[in-house]
Formats: structure tokens, sequence, C-alpha cells
């Protein structure tokens, strides 16, 4: 049965940075926080390490990068949906930038994935391209202009979020909006070097920094979020700044 996300949600997402034992002592973590904080988080991972997560993990909803949309039979080379949901895949990606799709590519996918009950979670890089693929009604959309995906080119302005949730949700109010882009790779390596401390087996992420020399911890949130700044108050967390803006 294809699984319910509750928001506010984490979205790991490896690429190929991290693979074999490492990736597995990552989401590992992932699971312990999970766990901790009664919070849901997406574990988006190579499809060769998905049976071996999913394994030794209880509470991460995990999706393959990509897949195709043949069925069992021929075919060399190619992502078989069923494999993947075999392997314990409960969800697949779909038109990220480094795998960018067609519209008629991801209808196809899109229809596969829902003879299967699995979740879509859909990228889309501009304004017009959310729209599109919101009328082939996917779970997720993550509207992210690919510049500033996992660089160090900003974040998407305040004016962006609120036209790409406008126009997607007006589509489909019932699809889900992920504003993620723009972080600093220093900051992701900071972050799953943190995720590693708790796989390893240490209290968590703060007694890692402390041990470190870490001066703090810290993490932006939108000010239109609220769920997500209630979670990250119950970790902890107090506001240090308020950041402003002057869209032109």
């Amino acid at each position: 049965m294809k699984p319910t996300i509750r928001v506010p949600y984490f979205e790991v997402g490896t690429k190929n940075y991290v693979y074999g034992d490492t990736l597995l002592e990552y989401a590992i973590a992932a699971d312990k926080a999970a766990e901790k904080y009664d919070i849901d988080v997406l574990f988006i991972c190579s499809p060769i390490e998905i049976r071996r997560v999913r394994e030794n993990t209880k509470h991460l909803i995990v999706l393959a990068p990509y897949m195709d949309t043949l069925r069992p039979g021929r075919g060399m080379a190619d992502i078989l949906p069923e494999g993947l949901k075999a392997a314990g895949a409960q969800g697949v990606v779909i038109n990220h930038c480094e795998k960018p799709m067609s519209l008629p590519q991801m209808k196809a996918t899109i229809d596969r994935a829902r003879e299967l009950d699995m979740l879509v979670f859909a990228c889309a890089d501009t304004l017009a391209e959310a729209k599109a693929i919101a009328q082939l009604h996917p779970d997720i959309i993550n509207p992210e202009p690919s510049e500033i995906i996992g660089g160090g080119n900003g974040v998407s302005p305040m004016a962006y979020v609120k036209d790409s949730i406008r126009v997607i949700k007006e589509i489909y109010p019932d699809i889900m909006v992920e504003q993620a882009a723009g972080r600093l790779s220093v900051v992701v390596v900071d972050y799953l070097q943190l995720l590693h401390a708790r796989a390893l087996g240490r209290e968590d992420a703060v007694e890692y920094a402390r041990e470190n020399g870490y001066y703090n911890l810290t993490l932006n949130v939108w000010a239109c979020n609220p769920s997500a700044m209630r979670f990250y108050e119950k970790c902890g967390l107090t506001v240090q700044k308020v950041g402003m803006e002057l869209v032109l």
C-alpha cells in the first residue's frame, strides 16, 4: 500500500555521494531520527541499495531515483518497476535535473507507478513545467530551478516559492509541494557527518558537534512554514535571526 506522508517531513537524497556500508549507516541514522522525532523521512537512494536499506530500517519511506516503464520480459539494463517494488521501493523520483524526462515519459512512468501503488516525486525546473507536471497528478512536486539545486547560487526567491505553490495547487490541491533548493555543499557535508555520528552510536548530532568543536547548529526555514518551525523548536532550536527581502 502506498504510504501516506505527514508534513513536515524530511527528504534525504544520497545520489552517488555515498554507497555500500556508508550509505546504510546514513539510512540507519535517518531511521533512528524518524523514530525519535516521530517524523516521516523520504530516503532516495540507488536502486541497488534499496533492498538492504528496507531490510535494515523500519521508519523510512524509500524511493528510487528513476525507473523505466518496460514490463517483465525482454530488456537489458533497464530498471524494471516490478523489480523496484519487489526490492522494497515505495516510490520513485521522476524528472530530476540529472535525469530529465519528457512529459510523455513522465506520464508513462506515473501510470506504471500507479499500477504498482508507488509514490511519485516529480521535479520541475520552471513554473510552466510545474504546471504541466501537476496535470499528471504526482504525489509530490519539487519545483526547483536547476541552476540552484545543491549549489551555491542562492535559494528560490519567496515570490517563486509562492507562485509555484499556487500554480500547482490550482490544478490539484492535494499535491504536496516541496521547496528545498540552494544549499551549499559544505552544509550538506556537515549534515551528513552529523547523521553519520548518529549511525556510529553517539547519542545525537549535538553531542557529535560538541566533541568536534562546532559553535552551533543552524538551519534555514521559511517563515510561511509554521509547522516546520514548531517541529524545529520541539527539537530544541530557537529563532536566531529574521531574514527579510524585497522582491524586485
